[in-house]
């Protein structure tokens, strides 16, 4: 079976994506896979750079993240340039790992732009962690210590919470506590098991 898993900025989803990999899924991570497509020596980096200019690459030659980042979460135009760039890459990645997977296997694909991208379609069952904006905005003033504006404009870059959950078979609602979220990421693993 083959799962889409999402969910916005600081809602829980690497939480989840690491329960499910517990418990037995085999978990494709496209933030990861967007991180090697661009890593130094790539045809992707070398492609970013073409398209954004020597300054947001790092003196070591890596990518600059952050200023990347900045420039793309400020103007939807850059940032769907540089999605063109590093989403054939982690499809295509994405693909070579999910050969390896046995028929019974349960496949993850961990995406945190599915809603964004239109590609829940392929997958058997969407799973969205779901948690309200203002607990996205706390998480990201609590735990990243950034501004309220730079939250505030990374969740709107973002679908919206509506479109999420507009697109799930699955709900993980990531409000409560530690414990909470591991009954119910277990609940949802052995319904997708079950088929």
């Amino acid at each position: 079976m083959r799962v889409g898993l999402t969910g916005g900025v600081a809602s829980g989803k690497s939480t989840v994506s690491a329960m499910l990999a517990e418990l037995g899924a085999i978990v494709i991570d496209a933030d990861r896979l967007a991180r090697e497509v661009v890593a130094k020596g790539t045809d992707g980096l070398t492609e970013v750079v073409a398209a954004f200019g020597p300054e947001v690459l790092t003196a070591d030659g890596e990518m600059d993240r952050p200023a990347v980042g900045a420039i793309v979460f400020a103007d939807e135009a850059k940032r769907r340039v540089l999605e063109g760039i590093i989403h054939p890459r982690v499809r295509a990645r994405s693909a070579e790992i999910e050969a390896t997977a046995g028929p019974d296997d349960l496949v993850v694909h961990d995406i945190p732009l599915l809603a964004e991208t239109g590609g829940a379609r392929v997958f058997d069952a969407v799973v969205v962690v779901d948690v309200p904006v203002e607990v996205q905005v706390e998480r990201m003033l609590r735990d990243r210590g950034w501004t309220r504006e730079d939250a505030e404009s990374r969740i709107a870059a973002q679908a919206t919470r509506a479109d999420r959950l507009a697109i799930a078979t699955h709900v993980i609602e990531n409000t409560g506590t530690l414990e909470d979220l591991r009954q119910r990421v277990t609940e949802v693993f052995e319904e997708l098991r079950a088929g």
